[in-house]
């Protein structure tokens, strides 16, 4: 009995002991998971939110990034909406993109149970108001703004869903817009056959605070005073020589214009023609060839080589554009001292002018930025032979000089052609393009982001090939192969 005894005494002590050091085990790593996360909630927000999405929708450009970094003004950014069956996407990417300044106030707002916050503030539910405090300018951001819905989708599957992510251009625009009072006017010419920006181009330029008005040069006769840059998107027919003439006095008295040559073939065009050779730029006959610098041995499909010009380059990664059936241009001499023309983007050695004729080799100019400077004494000339009282206004000028006059010229308008910007999605055509617009103004800094694609990526090869049949055929043949060979050889042991 007593061995009994013994032995029950024994085996519940032990068991007790175990059970004592699984419970201080559990104890334990309870306390070391609560450790875990309050420690990780108190990890910036880049840390605690890894992006792992296919296409990188949580990543902060670098363009955002500094403008956050230099904010001086305080934003605020309301929320109207029921936080909890808010998108994750956005209330991440919010977070993620407050974190990154002490600038920015977050708040939510849930119109269910504060309805007067819309009428009171003028907005729908699912939109973000955004703020500035010194400057008192607001702005809405509309969820469907951020996550952008395919509504074509709904006519042949009879149902939408979001296609891209905008959250870093919608807010980074927003920011700048609250915190500036600089807004930019565009008015882009017709009565030419110009084409029409596409809705990308457009959305860049809003982006950028910049407004669109067309405007036919003939009929107004004058470029409108508040015009901040002058925009000739690829004409097919020529300009008037009155036309010429005030561009070249818009010019010469500090006004930005830009040109895009039509990839349509125009030999008659003399005056287009005359006004580009005035500011430096000869235009080459035929369309423009690259033997080295290509698509895929396409020569006319060109990698422009890129010039670090004004800044055009800022923000590129790749330095990767394309032009198709580009009209290249000649570096020459202006016609006047005040001129200055550099090339921003150019052909290889081995760049070819073809015509139906000729072929002629050389390194021809794809894009090109001729500035002219009229200085103060030469205003006061004019001045002098309008009003002979302004000789007060000349001597307080007398060292000054004008705002600086721009003309840009690109040599293909397939730098923002969708079908191009649409189709190869991984090129900078619009990038360098916003760089080209906002390099007219010192004032003003590219901030226009493009959304990101929200469609599945796949790894696929286009082209099967030796390598390819090696990767989908071979190698798994000699896995099992070698598998078999193994298994043979244990068997028979």
């Amino acid at each position: 009995m007593k061995g009994k005894v013994k032995t029950f005494v024994q085996n519940t002590g032990s068991a007790w002991k175990k059970g004592s050091y699984s419970v201080g085990m559990i104890v334990l790593v309870i306390a070391i998971a609560v450790l875990v996360n309050m420690i990780a909630a108190r990890l910036p927000e880049e840390v605690r939110h890894l992006d792992i999405s296919d296409n990188r929708i949580y990543e902060i450009s670098d363009t955002s990034r500094e403008l956050l970094k230099n904010l001086d003004q305080d934003v605020t950014f309301t929320v109207f909406a029921e936080k909890s069956s808010t998108d994750d996407r956005i209330k991440t990417f919010l977070e993620k993109y407050t974190s990154l300044t002490g600038r920015i106030k977050l708040e939510w707002v849930d119109p269910v149970l504060h309805p007067s916050e819309l009428t009171e503030n003028g907005v729908d539910s699912d939109t973000i108001l955004v703020t500035g405090k010194e400057t008192g300018k607001t702005t809405t951001i509309a969820f469907s703004d951020i996550l952008v819905t395919d509504e074509y989708s709904y006519y042949t599957t009879g149902s939408t869903a979001a296609t891209e992510f905008d959250g870093d251009g919608q807010l980074t625009s927003a920011v700048n817009f609250v915190t500036t009072d600089d807004q930019k006017k565009v008015y882009v010419t017709t009565g030419h056959g110009e084409s029409a920006f596409s809705g990308s181009v457009s959305d860049l330029l809003k982006k950028n605070n910049m407004t669109e008005e067309e405007l036919n040069l003939l009929m107004a006769g004058e470029i409108p005073e508040d015009c901040d840059l002058l925009f000739l998107y690829s004409p097919v027919t020529d300009l008037s020589e009155e036309e010429v003439s005030l561009l070249k006095e818009y010019i010469a008295h500090g006004g930005k214009v830009y040109i895009t040559l039509s990839s349509e073939s125009s030999d008659a065009t003399p005056n287009l023609d005359g006004l580009l050779k005035a500011y430096g730029m000869t235009r080459a006959d035929g369309y423009i060839a690259d033997m080295s610098r290509n698509y895929q041995g396409n020569y006319y499909y060109i990698f422009p080589e890129i010039s670090a010009y004004d800044g055009l380059t800022d923000g590129l990664s790749s330095n990767m554009v394309l032009l198709i059936n580009a009209h290249g241009m000649t570096i020459t001499d202006p016609e006047a001292d005040t001129i200055s023309v550099s090339s921003f983007l150019d052909t290889s050695e081995q760049g070819y002018a073809v015509t139906e004729e000729n072929q002629t080799e050389g390194t021809y100019s794809l894009g090109a930025v001729a500035t002219q400077t009229l200085s103060a004494e030469d205003t006061e000339e004019e001045a002098d032979a309008e009003d002979s009282d302004a000789t007060d206004a000349e001597d307080d000028a007398e060292d000054e000089e004008l705002e600086e006059g721009r003309l840009t010229v690109l040599a293909a308008d397939s730098l923002i052609n969708a079908q191009v910007t649409d189709s190869f999605t991984t090129l900078e055509n619009l990038d360098l393009f916003m760089n080209t617009i906002s390099s007219n103004f010192d004032d003003m800094q590219n901030v226009a982001i493009e959304a990101k694609s929200l469609e599945i990526t796949y790894n696929t090869m286009q082209h099967a090939g030796l390598i390819s049949v090696g990767l989908i055929l071979g190698l798994p043949l000699v896995i099992l192969v070698f598998g078999f060979v193994r298994w043979w050889k244990r068997r028979k042991a």
